[in-house]
């Protein structure tokens, strides 16, 4: 059963790259749950002229930054996740406004029931901001076939990603839920109303 917090029951739903955690928690989305993306959010602190957007580029240099002047966050990534201390120095820039950002969209949201959607709910120290936790898994070669499609990047570098994240295995400890997200689309979506009706009915 979900702790309660001032009114609002918060569900933590992550996944390593390509496991669909974004797919599945949409799924969660009714009139009356609201999912906070914590991708979304961390777009806009990249766009130009903001305080992340400053620190970034002064921490890679102009080599990350395109002729429109936006950061290449495709460049970006190949870059720390090549290097394990260039991608502690981008997650010491972002991690902090980010989660000031979800914390102030929890606090303002006149929703019962929010959803987090967040890839770094473990790593980033957020596990004690949700009440209960998804953990969507995937096989390894769906994982690739999927970041490959939605990042452009190659197999390898797909792949140096997912060694670079906590494993699916580690990561499920952490679990009060695990999604498979191997099969069908409807599979899923059966998985993802069973949690709900356990969770809102509780």
């Amino acid at each position: 059963m979900l702790k309660q917090r001032k009114n609002k029951f918060i569900l933590g739903v992550t996944g390593n790259i390509g496991c669909g955690k974004s797919t599945a928690a949409a799924m969660f989305k009714t009139k009356d749950v609201r999912v906070i993306d914590a991708d979304v959010l961390a777009h806009k602190l990249y766009r130009p002229g903001s305080g992340i957007y400053r620190k970034i580029k002064k921490a890679f240099g102009r080599e990350i930054i395109k002729p429109n002047n936006r950061i290449d966050r495709v460049k970006l990534a190949k870059i720390v996740f090549a290097d394990k201390k260039a991608l502690v120095r981008l997650n010491n820039i972002v991690h902090p406004e980010l989660i000031r950002q979800i914390s102030r969209r929890i606090k303002n949201s006149s929703k019962k029931f929010i959803v987090l959607d967040a890839a770094l709910i473990i790593e980033a120290g957020l596990r004690k901001m949700v009440d209960s936790l998804v953990v969507v898994t995937a096989k390894r070669s769906q994982q690739i076939l999927r970041g490959q499609k939605s990042l452009g990047l190659n197999r390898d570098e797909v792949v140096r990603i997912i060694k670079s994240q906590i494993s699916q295995k580690a990561k499920s400890r952490f679990a009060d839920f695990i999604i498979d997200n191997s099969g069908p689309i409807e599979k899923t979506r059966k998985q993802v109303l069973a949690i709900r009706r356990k969770l809102w009915k509780s």
